[in-house]
């Protein structure tokens, strides 16, 4: 998977990562069996996804690649992104200069339009928002999935606005589009497809910390410095953080599930 940079880095160094509840893992205790249950099975789909494609020597990240022909820094893959035109959820995968983000290849970006989202669910009245012309272009960040040079994931990372130019949600707002993400087309691939979005199941409960810690630390910087525009502000890149791997949350829930009498 040979990277070739053709543009500069955007903005100015990230700080270090903030961690959402680094060391502390969510309370899966008040999880239902049924939720519990849903996120094994979707476990089950990731590990499915995996292993086919591993039956023939790709993965994850080689197969989204497939026919892409050099692989360049910040380019989106696959070309134009994939966008499900039934579920309005939208994903890309790309890389950023190698040293930039230690041990990662790169990573995927997932979103959700405006025509996907649950009723009610309105941009936060942000310094500066001005509403896109065309209403669905109004989309939301859901989380960044991290991969290796294996193409496995590594880390889930959320981000300041200006890193994808989204439309700003809250975090509570994007926690409802969470069950919205889902992917059902062939193309470009379709073990990829139902692969991130069975991750965006699985570590549901991951996802909802880190959103929660976003706006923490988005709140703090803008209070820290009041005289600039925190949602522009290029010194804030990654906003929360969190090391994953798809073994250990596994076992977690399953571990949940067998002591779950609900």
């Amino acid at each position: 998977m040979r990277r070739t940079s053709t543009q500069p880095r955007l903005g100015l160094s990230a700080p270090p990562l903030e961690r959402a509840g680094a060391g502390v893992l969510p309370d899966y205790s008040g999880l239902s069996r049924a939720d519990l249950a849903a996120m094994a099975e979707a476990g089950q789909e990731v590990e499915r996804c995996r292993r086919v494609l591993a039956k023939s020597g790709d993965n994850i990240v080689s197969d989204i690649l497939r026919g892409q022909g050099t692989f360049y820094e910040w380019t989106h893959y696959p070309e134009g992104d994939v966008y499900d035109f039934e579920s309005h959820a939208q994903y890309y995968y790309h890389a950023h200069p190698a040293g930039e983000r230690p041990g990662e290849h790169g990573h995927f970006h997932t979103f959700l339009r405006q025509k996907g989202m649950p009723k009610g669910v309105r941009p936060a009245l942000i310094r500066g928002f001005v509403p896109p012309p065309e209403p669905d272009d109004a989309l939301g960040h859901l989380v960044a999935i991290s991969m290796d040079d294996r193409g496995n994931p590594i880390q889930l990372f959320t981000t300041n606005r200006w890193v994808t130019a989204e439309v700003w949600y809250a975090a509570r707002d994007v926690i409802a589009m969470l069950d919205r993400f889902e992917i059902e087309l062939a193309n470009p691939s379709w073990p990829v497809n139902r692969w991130i979005t069975a991750m965006v199941r699985l570590f549901r409960p991951q996802i909802e910390l880190l959103l929660l810690e976003r706006d923490r630390v988005i709140a703090e910087w803008q209070r820290r410095h009041p005289k600039v525009d925190v949602f522009e502000d290029r010194r804030l890149e990654v906003a929360s953080a969190l090391e994953i791997t798809v073994e250990g949350q596994m076992q977690r829930v399953l571990g949940a599930l067998k002591r779950s009498r609900r």
